[in-house]
């Protein structure tokens, strides 16, 4: 005899696409939840009053003028770098090179400033600073994207891999650009005559970074919303086979798709050594590349929604400092308060995209 199956308690089913102030009101309760639980975990593990916690993470970020301009230009960095990846990620070619597209740009401006001290007038090296980190990011991303192309190999191994080599780049330059010698590190490049760093916009050194995350953000939302190439990016991502069939020649939409994403990287990088730190380093990086993953993938590539993702995170990224030196905490309780923050965020598209239908009563 065939017994019946026991029917399991409950079922995932796709929702149909619910309206938009639905899933923000999802999005607002998780963002709710999570800092209920980050206050009762702060209050239990530390014994400080979760709100002055959040009050000090508040003054880290926006606690003066010249914090709240070093916080935009941390998220017009970390913007720029997530605009990188979006194309790629959206052609489901999967880049965790940024982090790599991002040193060879800086070390690309990095030469210009060095090399070219006293050569040639600050406009034109920062025009060649700009032109070379646009074009060492180009060929970092041209090198994984040309063996995807050609023989199919895995995109995933082959970026990440890169990173590494872009590293080992940095650090053999450092040492033969080190000042002073034996020192292991650069320092301040062209610090007496500021050659090579970014100029000031209307009277801020902060404003011209941000000026170029903007016209970056307005052109990637114009590119894969409005262009043929954003179109064959979002074909060749449905279907590879369909994209051929339609007369799209997926090797070449790889290929460029990933010099572009490679080249943005590179802006990424020159804006930090020439706006930012001025000097190059293995961290100039500084885990961005990976972090502008999480950004991608939150915004559901949407240029726009990657504004708001990135400040969020940025804001807690410098409100960790102030955290640390307030209440004589490591910057890990705000990296913790900060994760279980993403957790929410992220385990909430869940409950956007799927609900839960339990067993009627009287089902087996």
């Amino acid at each position: 005899m065939n017994e019946k199956k026991k029917e399991p308690l409950f079922h995932i089913v796709k929702r149909s696409a619910l309206p938009w102030y639905q899933a923000l009101l999802i999005r607002i309760a998780a963002i709710i939840l999570a800092l209920i639980l980050c206050a009762v975990i702060t209050t239990i593990t530390t014994g400080i009053n979760p709100i002055q916690v959040y009050e000090s993470i508040f003054a880290g970020a926006f606690g003066s003028v010249r914090k709240t301009w070093v916080t935009l230009q941390n998220i017009s960095i970390l913007l720029l770098i997530s605009l990188a990846l979006t194309p790629a990620f959206k052609m489901k070619f999967w880049n965790i090179g940024g982090e790599g597209q991002v040193l060879v740009g800086g070390l690309a401006a990095a030469a210009c400033m060095i090399c070219l001290d006293d050569k040639m007038p600050g406009g034109l090296v920062i025009l060649c600073m700009v032109l070379a980190s646009i074009a060492a990011g180009a060929v970092w991303g041209l090198i994984p994207a040309f063996f995807k192309a050609k023989w199919n190999t895995n995109e995933t191994l082959s970026t990440l891999m890169m990173n590494y080599i872009a590293t080992q780049l940095v650090a053999f330059f450092t040492i033969v650009w080190e000042v002073p010698k034996g020192s292991g590190k650069i320092g301040i490049i062209n610090q007496d005559t500021n050659l090579g760093w970014l100029p000031q916009a209307f009277g801020s050194k902060y404003l011209l970074s941000i000026i170029v995350a903007a016209l970056v953000t307005l052109f990637m939302y114009v590119y894969l919303n409005f262009s043929k190439q954003g179109y064959e990016i979002a074909v060749v991502g449905e279907s590879q086979n369909t994209a051929r069939y339609a007369g799209i020649d997926v090797k070449k939409v790889i290929i460029r798709t990933m010099m572009i994403s490679g080249a943005i990287c590179g802006i990424a990088g020159a804006v930090i050594v020439s706006g930012a730190s001025h000097t190059i380093s293995t961290s100039t990086a500084g885990g961005r590349g990976f972090t502008a993953i999480i950004v991608a993938w939150m915004s559901k590539f949407n240029p726009l929604a990657m504004i708001l993702v990135s400040g969020f995170l940025v804001f807690m990224q410098q409100g960790s400092i102030q955290v640390a030196s307030q209440f004589g905490l490591n910057e890990n309780a705000s990296d913790i308060i900060t994760g279980i923050l993403l957790f929410f965020l992220i385990g909430c598209e869940f409950f956007i995209n799927y609900k839960l239908e339990f067993r009627k009563k009287g089902e087996k």
